[in-house]
């Protein structure tokens, strides 16, 4: 409330903005009042509409429709091409030459295929399609026959303006690239699996076999029992990986998880008491249910965590499955020690390592 000095009386302070009241006085509006503007502005609606040079000029209508069906066929070339590049410049081992040509003549093909899909399908919607501005009302879903019918009505619609039912050449070309384009996918599912040796035989055997030397990962410095202490976990390839001829692959399939525990905690089959070691226990860091790494061990509860999908294996209990999508307990690599204190393996895995697939094939 504002106070006139000259009265001393309190009355609401007068906006700048007054209007007059129905008597012809001034009304006083107080600070902080809205009030309705008399000049709101006016909803100006759509603008003229310009018709494209495709609307005006037939020539030009077509020379666009050439556009877009030679963009399509653009792309079966390029789909086409991908897979005649895979075949042409196959990748050749320990040649990296060959892994560049191959990449980059399919890349070339495949970005090809897929941009012209793009290009011509933006052209034809921006040059050829119907251009007319529109306001679709909503209302209320519902699936009586009237809805029916205009959903009919709309389809039909979309086939007119869109022209794919008179665009015989566009929508044909469409059809092709878009049936083509997947092919180069489906020719490079063919390097997945190797040329000359049975994949299922690969993954039934590592490098693990009587004799070999647990070694740390990556320096591949051989492990003694007296390096293993109570609640540690050693990450374990094979002393001899080096001498692989693809290291890699091997060391995917032969990567191990080396743990402590104290003896009496192990919850062991008869058939398996000396697959471990005065309380060590090795097993494969191969998930068995989609082949990530399971890395995380948990030393209070003894339980092994894959990252991927969260499934939990039971080191006490064979690396029993307690949790998650995981299949089947991690295969658990027998070991012993040498003459010379080092952790050496009994034998190999004796079951496959990674996905159930391959114990169900």
């Amino acid at each position: 409330m504002a106070h006139d000095n000259s009265s001393g009386s309190g009355h609401p302070a007068a906006d700048s903005s007054a209007e007059p009241s129905a008597h012809g006085q001034e009304l006083q509006v107080a600070t902080g009042t809205g009030v309705i503007s008399r000049d709101a502005v006016v909803d100006p609606g759509l603008p003229p509409h310009r018709k494209r040079v495709t609307d005006l000029d037939p020539k030009k209508d077509k020379r666009a429709e050439r556009a877009v069906y030679t963009l399509f066929y653009l792309s079966i070339a390029g789909s086409v091409w991908a897979v005649a590049a895979y075949m042409a410049f196959p990748i050749e081992p320990e040649d990296i030459a060959s892994v560049r040509l191959n990449n980059l003549f399919i890349g070339l093909g495949m970005a090809l295929a897929l941009l012209a899909i793009g290009i011509g399908a933006v052209h034809w919607g921006k040059a050829l399609m119907h251009d007319e501005e529109g306001i679709d009302y909503r209302h209320k879903v519902g699936g009586n026959q009237v809805s029916r019918d205009r959903a009919v009505e709309i389809m039909h619609q979309a086939n007119v303006e869109s022209g794919i039912g008179r665009r015989a050449l566009i929508r044909n070309s469409l059809i092709g690239s878009l049936i083509v384009f997947p092919l180069p996918g489906i020719a490079l599912f063919r390097g997945l699996a190797p040329y000359d040796e049975d994949p299922v035989e690969l993954m039934q055997h590592t490098m693990w076999k009587e004799g070999t030397r647990l070694a740390r990962d990556p320096s591949g410095t051989p492990i003694k029992a007296s390096d293993v202490t109570l609640g540690s976990a050693f990450h374990v390839i094979p002393e001899n990986l080096h001498e692989a001829d693809h290291v890699l692959n091997e060391k995917a399939k032969a990567i191990v998880l080396l743990m402590r525990l104290k003896p009496e905690d192990l919850v062991e089959e008869e058939s398996k008491k000396d697959w471990s070691y005065d309380g060590i226990v090795a097993y494969s860091k191969v998930c068995t249910h989609v082949g990530c790494p399971v890395a995380l061990y948990e030393q209070q509860t003894h339980h092994l965590l894959c990252p991927c999908h969260q499934s939990q294996f039971d080191v006490t209990n064979h690396c029993a499955v307690i949790f998650g999508p995981a299949a089947r307990p991690l295969p658990q690599l027998p070991i012993t020690v040498d003459d010379e204190g080092y952790l050496v393996a009994r034998s190999d895995f004796h079951e496959p390592v990674g996905p159930s697939f391959w114990e169900r094939h």
